[in-house]
């Protein structure tokens, strides 16, 4: 019997999905120089439009392609989680948004990195990323080089800011719900299994409902 194509592809490392998480990573030291150092908000919004892009991008074609990996399953979620990190501490600088903005993401992301240490600890793999966490990574990725047009008085930052607020509120909150949805699911995989061994195949990751 012939082992599915997924089977096949699953170890590759060059794959075009990986190719683009692996560009999207290199832009990410080249996107903080541009803000921060000649403060060329113009190349920095082009890098962030285009990690925009790759992003959404990569996933279909791996699922076109059948060029699934677990590398891509690292490097997508990582180039995503830099990326917004990145963004944001440079905005901090530049004052494009208030710190607390920051502390919630950054929270966020450490209580779910806390939550896949316990995971791991009993056995699991990490849990799929589900379509909310993708659709807040998403609006923040989007949210960002509108935030950056929205800096100063022109009527164009006038027009602009309105959107990128709301791009940044709603990727915020599905941010932190998908978050919030993540370790209420660890925490019941992991209370599943001190009752039942077998109500858990740690074998595969599991998915978020």
């Amino acid at each position: 019997m012939t082992a599915p194509a997924e089977s096949v592809t699953i170890d590759r490392v060059w794959t075009i999905p990986n190719i683009l998480s692996l560009l999207r990573l290199a832009g990410v030291p080249v996107f903080v120089y541009l803000l921060l150092g000649p403060e060329a908000d113009g190349w920095a919004i082009a890098i962030l439009m285009m990690a925009g892009v790759t992003d959404w991008a990569d996933g279909k074609l791996a699922r076109m392609l059948n060029q699934s990996s677990r590398l891509g399953a690292l490097l997508d979620p990582a180039a995503d989680r830099l990326y917004i990190l990145a963004t944001l501490i440079a905005f901090v600088i530049r004052d494009v948004v208030p710190i607390w903005v920051v502390a919630i993401i950054l929270g966020r992301d450490v209580l779910v990195g806390l939550s896949l240490l316990v995971l791991r600890r009993h056995g699991f793999q990490a849990l799929q990323v589900n379509y909310m966490g993708k659709a807040a990574t998403f609006n923040l990725l989007y949210a960002f080089p509108l935030l950056l047009l929205a800096v100063g008085t022109s009527g164009i930052a006038e027009v602009v800011a309105p959107v990128a607020y709301a791009f940044t509120a709603w990727g915020g909150v599905l941010y932190l719900i998908s978050g919030i949805a993540y370790v209420g699911q660890v925490a019941e995989i992991v209370n599943d299994s001190a009752y039942d061994d077998t109500a858990f195949d740690s074998t595969r990751p599991a998915s978020m409902s």
